[in-house]
């Protein structure tokens, strides 16, 4: 199996730190050479530029009004350094509209749009990295694409894995061969990382006869909160954190060519 072209991160729960993962997984990327395109697709209440410390020209709002086309809309972003230069890894970013709930009315064709825009665009980067809003509603559902490899960001508190089960039950029933892995985050070491794993997975396997892998996990890191801060992701503000290793090993795990796991259990036991 090839490196994954399109990488959704979802979450079903808001607060696990899934935009901050797209984030710094589209800088690992970026680090490794990859062109990258970080795609906000949190259609209520996109907030990925305001991550970035971004002001871009043209946003998905501005495509949806029709005053730019979808590459029109995309911003170059370089890591900035503390004087102010460059600090060399490049990804694009296409943006949301920042603060607005707008986006989040859009029509199931109006975001087919979207999703064959993007299908298009990859064309032209090694990944298109898909920050997916949290929730279960038809708008995120429509938005996941065939095909894609999705990561999904969980904690242990109980909300997030119950809300991560719901997601993973509606896209396997949409998707029924969909690529899914889990993400640990905040995960106090590795032991609590596949406590937390196993405890989705069971019901997954229970309920679904689903068993998603664990992609990773990122350990609890203060500086991460650090880097949010700043506006600056945290690969370049610090690049030796707990938290930034963590990413750049699961960005090297995504681009290794394993076979396709094999998530199927049994079909007569879903529920």
């Amino acid at each position: 199996m090839s490196a994954p072209r399109i990488i959704q991160v979802a979450s079903g729960k808001g607060g696990v730190g899934k935009t901050w993962l797209s984030i710094t997984l589209a800088e690992a990327l970026a680090e490794m050479n990859r062109s990258v395109l970080l795609f906000d697709g949190d259609l209520g209440l996109a907030n990925v530029d305001v991550q970035l410390g971004l002001s871009p020209k043209h946003d998905l709002g501005s495509v949806i009004a029709g005053r730019a086309r979808l590459d029109e809309a995309i911003t170059k972003y370089e890591i900035p350094s503390v004087s102010g230069a460059g600090g060399g890894a490049r990804f694009d970013v296409l943006a949301g509209k920042s603060g607005s709930g707008v986006l989040s009315a859009l029509t199931k064709a109006e975001i087919s749009g979207i999703t064959r825009g993007l299908k298009v665009l990859s064309d032209r980067y090694a990944h298109i990295v898909v920050d997916l809003a949290a929730g279960l509603d038809q708008g995120v559902m429509s938005l996941c694409m065939p095909g894609s490899t999705t990561l999904v960001v969980v904690t242990d508190e109980p909300t997030s894995l119950t809300d991560a089960y719901a997601f993973i039950k509606l896209l396997s029933i949409q998707e029924p061969a969909a690529d899914i892995r889990i993400v640990v985050n905040m995960a106090n070491d590795r032991e609590h990382a596949w406590r937390t794993h196993a405890a989705l997975t069971n019901a997954c396997k229970n309920f679904l006869g689903l068993n998603p892998p664990l992609a990773g996990f990122v350990p609890r890191d203060d500086l991460v909160r650090d880097a949010i801060r700043h506006q600056t992701p945290i690969l370049f503000r610090h690049p030796q954190a707990k938290a930034s290793e963590a990413v750049r090993r699961l960005a090297n795990d995504l681009l290794l060519p394993v076979p396709r796991p094999a998530t199927i259990i049994s079909t007569s036991s879903r529920k």
